[in-house]
């Protein structure tokens, strides 16, 4: 296969299910660098094994400083930030090997929009679909947020949004899931406690409440089945946990005001 000059930056930790799919769907590419934070299954031998260039690299506090890394060890001038569990499909390869072909080319970033999929269902609802996501950027024109979790690539000049989707396979199993949710919502409520943010439980479930009622009537999640009304619950579980953790954090701050407030 004849290789385009971009280079493809993903972050993993235990995606063995997940990524020999993605690294076949961008095998068009001169250089996919895969950072890994410590798997403990054939992630690496199987980033390793199919050519890319793998560095093992200990979580840096959040995704949007992994990830950042990641692109940091891009030589190309294009580069393309994947997860393990998304895929390029062939139309979308074919409009990016059209963009990179193009010399003369102004644009600073392209937006795609994302398909998801949970439990075998393509996601229409409930602010999932178009989910339009810059991913394509010149390197030295973009970066990562430094968020912690709903990292987002920054770029200075212009961005087109492309019509030719990214595919994303979201975690299916609700065991899986409600590990995600404990790890993301704690780095939400570190992160929003660090900004000076408060909560209650009261509120925490207020919030929860609202999310669920968005997401499921008023976004019409109600329409993905019973995969919408999953989709409407985990969300709003989400919620929850990530402002009751703040709420448990702005306590602990209080019993001992002289406490870092930086967790």
């Amino acid at each position: 296969m004849n290789k385009i000059p971009l280079s493809v930056a993903i972050i993993t930790k235990d995606e063995s299910a997940n990524l020999p799919d993605c690294l076949k769907s961008v095998a068009f590419a001169d250089q996919i660098v895969v950072v890994d934070s410590g798997s403990t299954d054939d992630t690496v031998k199987i980033a390793s094994d199919s050519g890319c260039d793998v560095f093992v690299e200990s979580w840096r506090g959040g995704f949007g400083a992994q990830k950042q890394f990641a692109i940091d060890q891009c030589r190309q001038s294009w580069v393309l930030v994947l997860d393990a569990d998304e895929r390029i499909p062939s139309e979308t390869a074919s409009k990016i090997k059209q963009i990179i072909s193009n010399t003369d080319i102004k644009t600073a970033g392209y937006s795609f929009p994302r398909k998801n999929f949970f439990q075998g269902r393509w996601i229409r609802h409930a602010g999932w679909w178009p989910d339009q996501i810059i991913r394509l950027f010149q390197k030295n024109l973009g970066h990562m947020t430094s968020a912690t979790v709903h990292e987002a690539i920054e770029v200075n000049g212009s961005v087109e949004a492309l019509d030719v989707p990214i595919e994303h396979f979201t975690e299916s199993s609700l065991s899986n899931i409600l590990l995600k949710i404990d790890k993301y919502s704690s780095l939400g409520a570190r992160e929003a406690f660090a900004e000076g943010k408060k909560a209650t439980n009261w509120s925490a479930v207020c919030r929860a409440s609202l999310v669920f009622f968005q997401d499921y009537i008023l976004r019409l999640g109600i329409l993905d089945g019973p995969q919408g009304l999953t989709l409407a619950a985990t969300d709003a579980v989400n919620k929850f946990f990530k402002y009751a953790k703040l709420a448990e954090l702005c306590r602990q701050a209080q019993l001992n005001p002289h406490r870092n407030k930086r967790p």
